[in-house]
């Protein structure tokens, strides 16, 4: 079962999204919401697999709205344009629904992230340990044990690795997070993700990993020090 929830300023968009949801029997649209910031205290307490975002926002666009998310999930943009698809898709998003969308392109939409989650769960079930990304036309294999880190910028990731140079990627946080084994690794900052087991020290909210220090985001906090069961 997906679970999801609705973002959108427009209600009769979000009724859409709920009368259409009703009928595709693997989703569960836990709640839809008209503003951004309740959506993001809900979905702080209450993580999903899935959100539907408009992509125009009163507060923020809805890519901003996504970056700024602490837990990762997938993301389907909503727009009465198609102007910001190209955009949308650097982020990975899973697709791109223009207003007014039919249930057949809805249900297509739901049967791409239905696949995806049913592709990377075979994957983790069968003990996936290496990463694939495209550098400069050439694809490049990356073994999931030699990465030491894992830093955002902007649109791109900055791979570090274990006895070798660091790699620059096009890609998201998000989009990475959802790749590796999630009881592996571990997003401790907006701009960093860690894997556990590389860890040497933790001192004054500074992870070290090897000649490496990595800051403890706030909003990070609990949630590290819990895998550890600390409170």
């Amino acid at each position: 079962m997906i679970r999801a929830i609705a973002l959108d300023n427009d209600f009769s968009s979000l009724e859409r999204i709920a009368e259409f949801c009703k009928a595709i029997e693997f989703i569960d649209l836990k709640k839809v919401f008209s503003s951004v910031e309740e959506a993001r205290v809900y979905l702080e307490k209450y993580p999903v697999d899935l959100l539907f975002s408009d992509f125009t926002l009163p507060e923020i666009n809805g890519i901003e709205f996504f970056q700024s998310l602490a837990q990762p999930c997938r993301v389907v943009f909503i727009s009465s344009s198609n102007e910001f698809a190209a955009e949308s898709y650097e982020l990975n998003a899973i697709d791109y629904l223009l207003k007014p969308f039919s249930f057949q392109r809805f249900q297509l939409a739901l049967k791409k992230v239905k696949d995806l989650m049913k592709g990377q769960h075979a994957t983790q079930n069968t003990g996936q340990s290496q990463l694939c990304f495209r550098i400069d036309y050439s694809l490049v294999k990356v073994a999931i044990e030699d990465i030491l880190l894992i830093e955002g910028l902007d649109n791109y990731l900055k791979i570090y690795l274990d006895n070798q140079k660091p790699l620059i990627v096009r890609s998201t946080m998000k989009a990475i997070l959802a790749k590796l084994p999630a009881d592996e690794f571990v997003q401790v900052h907006r701009s960093f993700i860690i894997p556990v087991r590389k860890i040497d020290s933790v001192r004054n909210k500074v992870i070290n990993i090897g000649e490496q220090e990595v800051p403890i985001g706030n909003r990070y906090e609990n949630a590290f020090f819990q895998l550890f069961g600390i409170s």
